[in-house]
């Protein structure tokens, strides 16, 4: 077959999106989506990071509240792509793991912090503390 193949997974949508708002027929246009990784969920090495809420690209305060509007992975699974269901499950496993680790984090803090509370430090320790530099 010829012409434009339309991907259907949304992580090749977005890439291919992006790929027309960047110059990719020049060297630093093609460096920079070399750099650039997109995925379905959250994988292995990146579930484990600190995610960040970028304001700005909140759909409450980006969209008036009577536009319409679509999810990609919405949009993907009404074009053909199988794998929905799948990332689902995938995602509500790790969200699960994910809680179950912060309770455990947020315990663990909580133990420290009385922890720290509780001891008691002898003057002559404090004074051994104050000349390392840590008091």
């Amino acid at each position: 077959r010829h012409g434009p193949f339309h991907q259907r997974a949304p992580s090749k949508i977005l890439w291919r999106t992006i790929r027309g708002m960047v110059p990719h027929k020049t060297a630093r246009g093609a460096a920079s989506l070399d750099r650039l990784k997109c995925f379905e969920g959250i994988p292995h090495p990146f579930d484990r990071k600190k995610r960040m809420v970028i304001p700005a690209a909140l759909k409450v305060l980006r969209l008036r509240p009577e536009r319409k509007f679509c999810k990609l992975g919405d949009l993907s699974s009404l074009f053909g792509w199988k794998h929905k269901d799948l990332i689902e499950r995938l995602e509500g496993q790790r969200k699960v793991k994910s809680e179950a680790f912060h309770k455990k984090k947020v315990s663990a803090q909580r133990s420290k912090s009385k922890a720290e509370k509780a001891v008691k430090v002898s003057s002559e320790d404090q004074k051994a503390l104050e000349a390392a530099g840590f008091a």
